[in-house]
């Protein structure tokens, strides 16, 4: 019987976990939240109390990855406030990791990583495309990315916005004003294409591989979301075009063509 370890049961994690199971999987999943434990269990998720800190990790780490030979790393970086203060909270918290890792039976990773990693400089990025992040967070997931690399057969996915039935960025943009960006592209993924594009890495068999995933629909923000918010009878936000809008077009085109992915929810 098959056996993954997934640390970070929330929410893509939680949903992809039980998805796993559906498959055939026997899953291990991770929880920080005491109440959670009661939820992963009753799904069949094997509950794991887990906590990260930067230089210990409290909780049974070595039982979590005993006899799995997948890890599924989705934890989110968290990162808030100045970069200079930051310090290399969660590049500290990977390598807390490794030790584990090394000591285990895991053969490959499948970490979730971000296109936060990429400037917004207008162009177009491809995985062959440089990563030259402007953010804290997507600084320390480049780094983390390529610590896991060194130490496994890993493959990133290097997700875009992630949006859901429960989960979309128009319901903090109705009704503001002066937003940045109008002519600036989306690059969002539902979480549906997430959980599918993960399951065809795994089918696949597909490690030590980078791929961008974004739905392959690029209208701009303001574009977007007014008609979003007009679709679901919301306040129509206000953007600020005084300013010339930067951002930038993730191409998932590898992923594509590689894993002969087709995306089943592209009009979002």
């Amino acid at each position: 019987m098959k056996q993954i370890s997934l640390l970070g049961c929330g929410w893509l994690g939680f949903p992809l976990a039980k998805s796993l199971l559906e498959n055939g999987f026997v899953v291990k999943g991770s929880t920080t939240s005491v109440a959670k434990i009661s939820t992963l269990k009753e799904a069949g998720i094997i509950p794991f109390l887990i906590h990260i800190e930067e230089k210990k990790i409290v909780g049974e780490m070595a039982s979590f990855l005993e006899n799995s030979s997948l890890l599924i790393i989705d934890i989110p970086p968290k990162l808030r406030g100045n970069s200079s203060a930051l310090s290399m909270t969660f590049v500290s918290k990977i390598k807390s990791l490794l030790p584990f890792i090394e000591n285990s039976t895991i053969e490959k990773i499948l970490f979730v990583s971000s296109t936060s990693v990429y400037a917004d400089d207008n162009s177009f990025i491809s995985e062959a495309t440089q990563p030259q992040s402007e953010t804290e967070s997507g600084k320390q997931l480049l780094l983390a990315e390529q610590l896991l690399q060194a130490h496994r057969q890993t493959t990133v996915i290097r997700f875009g916005g992630l949006i859901g039935d429960d989960r979309h960025p128009i319901h903090f943009l109705s009704g503001r004003n002066n937003i940045e960006n109008p002519a600036a592209p989306i690059n969002l993924i539902h979480q549906t294409d997430c959980i599918g594009i993960i399951h065809r890495i795994i089918e696949t068999n597909c490690w030590n591989e980078t791929f961008n995933a974004v739905a392959p629909y690029h209208p701009t923000r303001k574009e977007y979301y007014t008609r979003k918010a007009i679709d679901l009878n919301l306040a129509i936000p206000l953007f600020d075009e005084s300013k010339p809008s930067v951002g930038k077009t993730i191409l998932s085109e590898k992923l594509i063509e590689k894993l002969n992915y087709t995306f089943k929810l592209t009009q979002l």
